[in-house]
């Protein structure tokens, strides 16, 4: 048995290797084949996701899923979607899509993975999509205004008599929906149930707006989905919401549809854990408790306001004397302060920019310098730091990580890692996944240690953090800063009439 063996080992090798050049040989013979619908399904959304180190997701900006408040990006979805993603250990990629029927394309096309713009679960889009297990059960409901009267009205039943309780009583009506919602086919099996007309207008103005449209008089009715409409509500003391026209429904993030849909599972898992738990109750209560208070009349709300902080002119101002974007600077002061010019640190940092004592006493300040001095000085510290950083470094985005590194660790911190960087094959000139790798190492004695470190021991992590707390928070403000709402003025250009 042995001399068998010993004398077909290298007859077995020489045929593996003739066999594996054969098989390359033929591969790099064949045409190179494009990738296809098929062929794209065929590929995980979740190992896509993980390769990427980012999990992409669609949804909307509105009161209640995605804003800004006094500089801190809020939302029922945002905030459940940032704890799925951290539980992945991936970064959530935001974008902001109010029309379901690009946002579906979108999916279906592999430009995001995920949909969360409170999706009903139907039969129709369980044939189009994957679900996950519900977020929210709710039903539908009429939006109507209270009678004109009803504050002088003395009864309920006096107010009762003015409005709609039954879906007979809709025949005849005309109800805006937002366009490609499902609100619009509930109408229509209603219209046949009652064997009547509804005349059904689809809006390309979101449900909000159309909420806003019906308190200020300039349509009569919409529909929305209950917890949505509750909170809406808030801020119009003159409708009413208790007509309900479904039975419960399941509200749901969609997927494109694969075969083993490994995200899906993942997806699953996490909610049934994570929703019955004392974090996932704290957060359903934080948006649709009605004890909440009504942070959406503030002028530091993005959808109303759009405003960071009664700074926001200094901070705009300060940016452009060196060519900065003022939403990186914001979301930089926001990271030292939360907007809080009177912040002392235990380090003795100062001020809306926490600036160090060596700083201010090298821009000549102190801790009587204004608002206005502080974020200006700060500004031209920035500036300063940016001609420490090499010119090799031409990225832009690249660019200001390196200068935020260098504004929480030091710039001499930031350069060890370059030299560190050099040393272990790595881009010295990009931040992401290369100079980072050796700042976040800089605590190691293995690292600090090294002869090309000139400035020692760092808790680089921290800097790390710093780095990605603040360019991801500016993602956030680019989002939603600036953002026009559609007008809740009628625009007959916008709609479209469904019988």
């Amino acid at each position: 048995m042995r001399i068998k063996k010993t004398r077909l080992k290298p007859l077995f090798w020489l045929l593996l290797v003739l066999l594996t050049v054969g098989i390359f040989s033929c591969t790099e013979n064949q045409p190179e084949e494009k990738l296809t619908d098929d062929a794209f399904t065929d590929v995980s959304t979740l190992n896509q996701a993980l390769n990427n180190k980012k999990l992409r997701v669609l949804t909307d900006y509105n009161t209640v899923n995605y804003y800004i408040y006094r500089g801190e990006p809020m939302g029922y979805q945002y905030e459940l979607l940032k704890a799925f993603s951290d539980h992945l250990g991936l970064r959530l990629e935001l974008r902001i899509e109010k029309d379901l029927g690009e946002a579906k394309q979108s999916l279906e096309k592999g430009e995001a993975d995920m949909i969360a713009l409170n999706m009903t679960v139907t039969g129709d889009r369980l044939r189009r999509f994957d679900f996950s297990e519900p977020i929210i059960i709710t039903r539908q409901v009429l939006v109507q205004r209270l009678p004109k009267n009803w504050l002088q009205l003395r009864t309920r039943d006096e107010i009762e008599k003015g409005l709609i309780r039954s879906s007979l009583e809709l025949a005849g009506k005309t109800i805006h929906v937002q366009e490609n919602s499902v609100f619009s086919k509930r109408l229509r099996t209603l219209s046949d149930e009652i064997g009547d007309t509804i005349y059904i207008i689809e809006d390309n103005r979101d449900v909000e707006d159309l909420v806003a449209a019906v308190a200020n008089k300039d349509i009569d009715y919409t529909i929305a989905d209950e917890h949505m409409a509750a909170v809406f509500l808030r801020n119009y003391t003159n409708l009413d919401i208790k007509t309900a026209i479904s039975f419960d429904q399941k509200i749901a993030w969609a997927l494109r549809k694969e075969p083993d849909n490994k995200l899906l599972e993942e997806i699953n898992k996490w909610l049934s854990d994570y929703l019955p738990s004392r974090d996932g109750r704290l957060l359903y209560d934080k948006y649709f408790s009605p004890l909440v208070k009504n942070r959406s009349q503030s002028e530091y709300h993005s959808v109303t306001g759009d405003r960071l902080s009664p700074y926001d002119d200094i901070i705009r101002s300060a940016a452009e004397s060196i060519n900065w974007d003022w939403r990186l600077m914001a979301s930089l002061i926001y990271q030292e302060s939360e907007f809080k010019p009177d912040v002392r640190s235990w380090a003795g940092a100062f001020g809306l920019m926490q600036l160090m004592p060596g700083v201010m006493e090298q821009f000549n300040i102190d801790s009587t310098a204004t608002p206005e001095v502080q974020v200006l000085v700060g500004a031209q510290y920035i500036q300063y730091l940016d001609r420490q950083i090499p010119e090799t470094v031409t990225d832009t985005i690249e660019r200001s990580k390196f200068i935020l590194a260098s504004y929480n660790a030091g710039v001499g911190h930031v350069l060890d890692a370059r030299r560190l960087a050099v040393k272990y094959n790595k881009n010295p000139d990009v931040w992401t996944d290369n100079v980072d790798f050796f700042m976040r190492n800089k605590s190691k004695p293995a690292f600090y240690n090294d002869p090309v470190v000139y400035y020692g021991y760092v808790r680089g992590e921290e800097t790390f953090r710093f780095v990605e707390e603040i360019t991801e928070r500016y993602e956030h403000y680019k989002n939603l800063i600036g953002v026009e709402k559609k007008s809740i003025k009628r625009d007959d250009s916008l709609l479209r009439i469904v019988f």
